[in-house]
């Protein structure tokens, strides 16, 4: 191993690849035929204190591991509850090239599979694109910066509106312009009329807006919950709309939005749209339907990304 090891922190993940940039690296990788299907499988270990996550994918360049950990009792601590490294291998001589801050990388990565899976979708129109999001996190944040860089040149980025239980509450940075408005609220719910996409990244198990409200054409991303029973869309939407999934197996197994629309409407199995499928042309999203994107997060994500901003930082 190569004692000059480099350890790429969350500052130099920013400065060498955009929102954007995440995003093409995705493209790019299942366009050169990545089976998001293909790869070993999440480990999850209990542990003292809470879990330990293991998360190993492989291309044809490289090899690498999230490992995370999930701390319950962190927030009371003042630390974050889910933390973790990013180890990238030379996919040849697995000899490690660098240990990314695990969750830098993640915040990158997850908008940019969201953004890659809906993209055709977002540009078919050249007015500007009205954008409310559930949560004001890192993810909700993320999903923000990522739609602005992919429109950008194509189309303006029109109203940014946050809806959170307690906007007194938020803390952290919002996009120049942005709205913070309560859930619940009148102003939450012409959001969700107004918007062309709308962004689910809560953790709530319980649908988070009503339906009925949105644009026959609404293109909804969800990235928040990741068990069978839980749910950010309820069904009646996922239901009638064009679902894409980052891998049919993985969604059945992990995404209750998918899962409890199956059991509660006509949507089958049969009727998922691999990411792929819409990054490579396969498959077509049609404006008269909305499009619903159910995200599980899986390590290809990772170790694609994660190249991509090595890459970058060695030029």
């Amino acid at each position: 191993m190569s004692a000059t090891l480099a350890y790429v922190t969350a500052e130099r993940i920013g400065e060498a690849l955009t929102p954007a940039g995440a995003v093409g690296a995705v493209e790019e990788a299942l366009r050169a035929g990545l089976d998001p299907a293909v790869g070993p499988k999440r480990g999850i270990l209990d542990v003292a204190s809470g879990q330990l996550l293991l998360m190993p994918a492989e291309t044809a360049s490289a090899v690498g591991v999230k490992v995370a950990t999930v701390a319950p009792a962190n927030p009371e601590r003042g630390l974050p509850r889910i933390q973790g490294v990013y180890v990238l291998f030379d996919a040849a001589t697995l000899t490690p090239r660098a240990l990314l801050d695990g969750t830098a990388l993640t915040t990158l990565r997850t908008p940019a599979v969201s953004v890659a899976a809906v993209r055709p979708a977002l540009l078919r129109e050249t007015g500007p694109l009205h954008l409310t999001v559930f949560g004001a996190g890192p993810q909700g944040t993320g999903h923000v910066d990522t739609v602005a860089g992919v429109i950008e040149g194509h189309r303006p980025l029109g109203t940014v509106t946050h809806v959170v239980r307690d906007p007194s509450a938020v803390t952290g940075a919002l996009r120049e312009g942005a709205a913070l408005v309560a859930a619940g609220s009148p102003e939450a719910a012409e959001a969700v009329a107004r918007a062309h996409v709308v962004v689910c990244a809560t953790g709530s198990g319980t649908p988070v807006f009503d339906s009925g409200l949105a644009r026959p054409d609404v293109v909804v991303i969800a990235v928040g919950s990741h068990d069978t029973d839980r749910r950010e869309v309820d069904g009646a939407l996922v239901g009638r709309a064009q679902v894409v999934v980052e891998d049919v197996a993985t969604a059945l197994r992990e995404g209750g939005d998918v899962v409890m629309a199956i059991a509660e409407t006509d949507l089958t199995e049969s009727d998922l749209i691999p990411m792929a499928d819409v990054v490579t042309g396969r498959a077509v999203l049609s404006a008269d339907r909305p499009v619903v994107f159910k995200s599980s997060g899986m390590p290809w994500e990772d170790v694609v990304v994660a190249e991509a901003v090595v890459a970058r930082l060695r030029g």
